[in-house]
């Protein structure tokens, strides 16, 4: 298999893992040999309930008896993307109540820019610096990383930068800025967490000015830091939010979020301001409406600040400077990038997953399952403190 992967399939590293799949099931996944691995990463925050999880598995099985694909977004009425989107709403303060479903986090990303752009007839576009908000042209224009950026210039004009967390930089969202997109927890930069009540006084430069505020949630929302979206920890609200990732439940979605009236304006001049086939797949939305409901109905939400506690405790080591994040969405900062690589790669032989950060060199990923135990935990906090007791 390694040989046809190397063959077929595209590659984005020049060493990926290549670890061969055979299945998963809960917090675990077990190569072709039958060996377990302890999975840390949650397919990079993404796998909300785990793998394999019994009420999305039974909710996929009961929508392809149903039906698949039958028309482009936004046309037909499909129940499960209308329920996921009223579960959304429900959970959601106003006026954030309608709901575009697309296929990914960073398809998201565009359709928010594009919405902000078409609703304030503004062009400008302000990001934070060390930002990541996916790959496509549009997310990767939001990006200051001149060397991810340079191989595929020209991109979108009109992104300017600040830095998260500096208050002097506000002054730069003017009366010409159409938004100001932020990740609620900045990810590649290393899990920064805003400080000073940051989003709150950037969401009232952005109401003074007549900007709008875009929060990307794709890795801290859907339960991942002890609320059901990250910046109910921050005293603000956007006017876009963004979800991806965890809301699937394993299967790839996005979606952007914002008032009726400012999302009208991609239904009409043009007609069809954005549009997706597959956005709101029936299969997908049915996941993922048995996604939200689990992490809504039940403790998990709470339970994910016990278990940070927990790691937290089981992490203390003389290698470890400190550790970033909140709930589950948590990055161990170690001295150097060698000691990272060492510690991620050993990892893997000892049967748990880790995944790097995509800036912060020194830090090693902690983003399991919410459904993770406490058991689990502690086995896979025991394997990293080993690992590093050999350094």
């Amino acid at each position: 298999m390694q040989d046809d992967f190397f063959k077929y399939q595209a590659q984005t590293s020049p060493q990926p893992l290549a670890m061969e799949i055979s299945h998963a099931k809960g917090s675990y996944i077990y190569d072709k040999s039958g060996k377990a691995y302890l999975d840390f990463v949650a397919g990079v925050s993404a796998c909300s309930l785990g793998h394999s999880h019994p009420k999305v598995v039974d909710a996929v099985k009961a929508q392809l008896d149903q039906y698949l694909h039958v028309m482009v977004y936004g046309e037909y009425i499909q129940e499960p993307a209308l329920e996921l989107s009223k579960l959304l709403a429900k959970h959601l303060p106003n006026p954030l109540e309608s709901t575009y479903l697309v296929n990914s986090g960073t398809e998201a990303i565009e359709g928010s820019l594009k919405l902000a752009r078409r609703y304030t007839e503004r062009s400008e576009i302000i990001a934070a610096k060390n930002a990541y908000h996916g790959n496509t042209m549009g997310s990767l224009s939001l990006m200051d990383y001149e060397e991810r950026k340079a191989p595929f210039l020209p991109l979108i004009p009109d992104v300017k930068h600040i830095a998260f967390n500096s208050e002097v930089d506000l002054e730069q969202i003017t009366n010409k800025t159409a938004a100001v997109i932020l990740e609620t927890i900045q990810g590649g930069a290393g899990f920064i967490e805003p400080q000073n009540n940051y989003l709150q006084k950037v969401q009232k430069r952005c109401n003074d000015v007549g900007a709008v505020f875009i929060l990307d949630e794709i890795q801290p929302g859907i339960g991942r830091t002890g609320k059901l979206f990250g910046f109910e920890n921050y005293n603000c609200q956007p006017d876009i939010v963004v979800t991806g990732k965890g809301l699937g439940g394993g299967l790839p979605i996005g979606a952007f979020t914002a008032s009726k009236d400012m999302m009208l304006s991609l239904s009409d001049n043009p007609k069809f301001g954005h549009i997706t086939t597959f956005g709101g797949n029936p299969v997908i939305a049915a996941a993922a409406l048995a996604t939200l409901k689990e992490i809504t109905e039940s403790s998990l939400i709470k339970d994910t600040l016990e278990k940070e506690k927990l790691i937290r405790e089981h992490l203390n080591h003389k290698h470890i400077k400190e550790i970033r994040g909140k709930g589950l969405m948590l990055a161990a900062i170690v001295e150097n990038a060698e000691i990272a690589n060492n510690v991620i790669l050993k990892a893997q032989d000892e049967g748990l997953i880790l995944f790097w950060l995509l800036f912060e060199t020194k830090a090693i990923r902690i983003t399991p399952p919410l459904t993770i135990s406490n058991e689990e935990i502690i086995k896979g906090c025991k394997i990293i403190t080993s690992i590093l007791d050999n350094i």
